[in-house]
């Protein structure tokens, strides 16, 4: 789904998740890597980005109006819903390696949110050797990983209030958050990438924002 067409199109007011207005008494809870992460992007003309989110049109705009740039998304949550109603997890892994047709080292950022929680080793190394077969060198990626066992059984969407705050709306999961992964886990799974900047949050999140250096690339034939 490719969202230029509103890029200049600001709503009439925020909106949360497509049809809920966000009120001003909704918490917003701090963020450390995205204004990192949009630094990244802005010293790119154009840049493509990725959003493995549900479509939040509010964000649109944001990542519009401050990265002038082509949004993609591409709604990971459902895909795992899927697989649970039709009894076909163990198929994750294969559908992940097929799941993006973009070009690879067709986009300049990707926005994972907390995607990952919600999958098994080996769906979450499928997509993630996914994700790093379309991002450029120097491109940069946004995960989210929870350090607590037995977090509510939801799902998360994430509501961009400025490059430092954000805002949650849970809606139901049909799986629970899958094993805590611990930091070699994650770099194990990203190993095609390095830490570019990592936080442990108050929230009990941490956020991790990995860069695909251009010297571990290999030229394009």
């Amino acid at each position: 789904m490719d969202f230029r067409s509103i890029f200049n199109r600001r709503p009439p007011e925020p909106k949360g998740d497509g049809d809920q207005p966000v009120s001003p008494d909704e918490p917003a809870y701090p963020t450390k890597a995205l204004a990192k992460f949009l630094k990244l992007l802005q010293s790119r003309d154009n840049p493509a980005l990725l959003d493995l989110g549900t479509v939040v049109g509010s964000n649109v705009t944001f990542f519009g109006e401050t990265l002038g740039c082509r949004i993609r998304v591409e709604d990971i949550a459902a895909d795992v819903e899927r697989h649970v109603k039709d009894g076909t997890l163990e198929e994750l892994p294969a559908f992940f390696a097929t799941r993006f047709q973009q070009d690879a080292e067709s986009v300049d950022g990707v926005l994972c949110w907390d995607v990952f929680d919600f999958l098994e080793r080996p769906a979450a190394h499928a997509l993630a050797t996914a994700l790093m077969r379309l991002l450029r060198p120097d491109g940069a990626l946004l995960g989210f990983f929870s350090t607590t066992e037995g977090r509510p059984q939801v799902y998360t969407k994430f509501m961009v209030v400025d490059e430092h705050a954000l805002r949650y709306r849970t809606y139901p999961a049909s799986r629970p958050r899958q094993k805590v992964l611990q930091n070699r886990d994650i770099n194990k799974m990203f190993e095609g990438l390095r830490v570019a900047e990592s936080f442990l949050m108050k929230n009990n999140l941490r956020e991790i924002l990995f860069k695909k250096p251009a010297y571990l690339t290999p030229p394009t034939p």
